[in-house]
This record gives C-alpha cells, structure tokens and sequence, in this order.
C-alpha cells in the first residue's frame, strides 16, 4: 500500500469525490497517471482527542485499508480517509464493511458522472 504524504496531495484528493461513514470520511480522487498503483492518506483532526486517541484511529483505519482495499480499490486513485471518534467504538467488521461499501460507491458515482460523492 502506497501512501500519500504531502499536504498538497491531500489538498488535491479533498477536491474530488466523497463518501461520509460513521467511523470516517472517504475522499478519493481519479489521476491521469495510468497503472499507478492506490495511494491512501489518514488523517485524524485535533476536535477528535489528543494525541493517543488521534493515533489509535489512524492504526485502526490502516488495518482496515490493508484487509479491504485490495478487492475494492480502483488503479491510478488516492484515497484520504479522515477518522471520527466513532471509529474507535464501531467493531471491526463494520468498519471494514464500511469501507468497501464506501469504495463501491464512489466507484458508482464515477461510472454515472455523479461529482457529488452523496
């Protein structure tokens, strides 16, 4: 799994579609590289708790992309999830149904041209 790391890439990947969960946000945005391999971004904001807290999230949302994402992710896409607090609370399993629910959604809405990501 390839990762997003600059600002200005998860600046580009909030311009595109999105996808709202109770334990997170889906942003992801289609790239004219063609091939290239998924990147993913977490990020989780300060309102959510302090640091501890911040960084379970972000692990919890890393294990969810590394046993969902292979069989829902589209080439040549960046993901970004931003982590709610729901997301420390919600089981396992939901949250990686929640995924890929969330991924085939946004793929649904890129087949019929829907921008809005609701």
């Amino acid at each position: 799994m390839e990762r997003l790391r600059r600002r200005r890439e998860f600046l580009a990947v909030g311009r595109g579609r999105r996808i709202s969960r109770p334990g997170f946000v889906l942003q992801a945005l289609q790239v004219a590289e063609a091939g290239r391999p998924p990147r993913f971004g977490f990020t989780v904001t300060k309102k959510i708790g302090n640091a501890v807290v911040r960084n379970r999230i972000r692990r919890r949302l890393r294990e969810v992309v590394r046993l969902s994402a292979p069989d829902a992710v589209a080439a040549s896409t960046d993901y970004v999830l931003i982590g709610r607090r729901a997301a420390l609370r919600l089981p396992f399993d939901r949250l990686v149904d929640d995924l890929r629910s969330g991924m085939a959604a946004l793929s649904q809405n890129e087949v019929a041209g829907d921008r809005s990501g609701s």
